[in-house]
């Protein structure tokens, strides 16, 4: 079954573009909604960095989620997109000074620290503007994911996070500090998650360390356990909703919160991923010696994935319904890596002929570069067609 798209109106439109079902994404949104309220204290922040489109991120606010940041550039983007301060965490292992301070000045939740160096200076430049910051220290639990090794990021080896041998000396040190307020521990293991053993090891590891904690006598407000909950990229159609129920239920039922605590968490992938579609047309369809290619106007500037990640994404031909032939899809950088698809099979393919790559929302548009000089896509919403 293909997804349905209005290609009547996609004539007047310059391709390469996205196009975001927010039909789609609003189920999606109502579906974590309700999912996460059937559960005490849980609080849930959509990651930012999985696709800021200004249109895209007005929804997920309106749904009322918060923004997870890891940019300076991301903060500005949630705050004109009207995500209250108040529900803006900022996280990333190389925060520049600039960067604190928006946060500061915008008197965000909390910043989701990584580092000694990293919470002295922003205890250094909250001193100078006579304020207090909020801060989480994100914690490297050397728990493993069942996912591509480059979206790992919670063992010991990855850049990520403070290793938990130094978690005592380090909340020792804050304590020293004046113009910083520990309020929570953060944790994330990587992306594109769909083992629910991964999180079951999480839950178990900062269980572990709570009764560590307490022995300490030291309490903490929150923990976020980020995000990471993977997609169905083979079936977008039959299963374009990821399980949220098994994955809210998974923490509620694993990860023993302390009276008064709430757990915070940072879905990104999982928000937007199948609401978007990267649309091209088609070249040329070129005869080689032992394949034949499809050469579509897109390229891995507009849809890095498949070339940085090796990631499959379904496509489809969305302009006929002819018997299926193989190609191999790629696209018209000057880089052998330029291929979205090899030996895919799609209904025969002509030029001028409009192919859908699917499950795109996430980690598309927003990665997308102008190498070759080429000018970035533009994202269209089903609501403005």
């Amino acid at each position: 079954m293909k997804g349905t798209f209005p290609i009547e109106k996609f004539a007047q439109l310059r391709t390469p573009f996205y196009y975001y079902d927010m039909e789609l994404l609003r189920r999606t949104l109502h579906a974590i909604t309700s999912e996460a309220a059937r559960h005490e204290g849980f609080v849930v922040h959509y990651a930012v960095k999985a696709n800021a489109n200004p249109k895209v991120l007005r929804a997920i606010r309106q749904a009322g989620l918060g923004a997870d940041c890891v940019s300076g550039g991301e903060i500005e983007a949630s705050i004109k997109a009207g995500f209250p301060p108040s529900k803006i965490v900022f996280a990333g292992v190389g925060k520049s000074d600039w960067e604190i301070n928006l946060g500061l000045d915008n008197d965000i939740f909390c910043f989701n620290v990584e580092s000694v160096p990293e919470l002295e200076v922003i205890n250094q430049l909250a001193a100078e503007k006579g304020v207090v910051a909020r801060v989480a220290f994100r914690l490297n639990p050397n728990v493993g994911a069942h996912t591509h090794a480059n979206i790992t990021t919670g063992l010991a080896e990855n850049k990520f996070g403070i290793a938990m041998r130094d978690m005592e000396s380090v909340i020792q040190r804050a304590a020293a500090l004046s113009n910083v307020r520990v309020v929570g521990l953060h944790f994330h293991i990587g992306s594109q998650i769909l083992d629910m053993g991964d999180f079951q090891a999480l839950c178990n590891r900062i269980n572990d360390l709570q009764n560590q904690l307490e022995r300490l006598h030291i309490s903490i407000e929150h923990i976020n356990v980020g995000g990471g909950l993977g997609i169905d990229y083979q079936h977008p159609n039959r299963v374009p909703l990821p399980d949220f129920k098994a994955y809210f239920d998974t923490y509620s039922r694993r990860l023993k919160l302390r009276p008064g605590q709430t757990l915070h968490f940072e879905l990104g992938r999982a928000v937007v991923a199948q609401m978007g579609t990267l649309i091209t047309r088609t070249l040329y369809i070129k005869e080689g010696a032992v394949k034949k290619f499809c050469i579509v106007d897109a390229g891995f500037t507009d849809l890095i994935r498949p070339a940085l990640y090796q990631a499959y994404h379904k496509i489809e031909n969305i302009s006929s319904e002819e018997p299926y032939d193989t190609y191999d899809v790629v696209g018209p950088i000057c880089e052998s890596t330029d291929v979205f698809a090899k030996q895919t099979d799609l209904n025969r393919v002509h030029r001028g002929d409009y192919l859908a790559i699917r499950s795109a929302g996430a980690y598309g548009e927003i990665m997308a570069s102008q190498y070759n000089c080429r000018p970035l896509p533009q994202g269209y919403t089903s609501d403005e067609l």
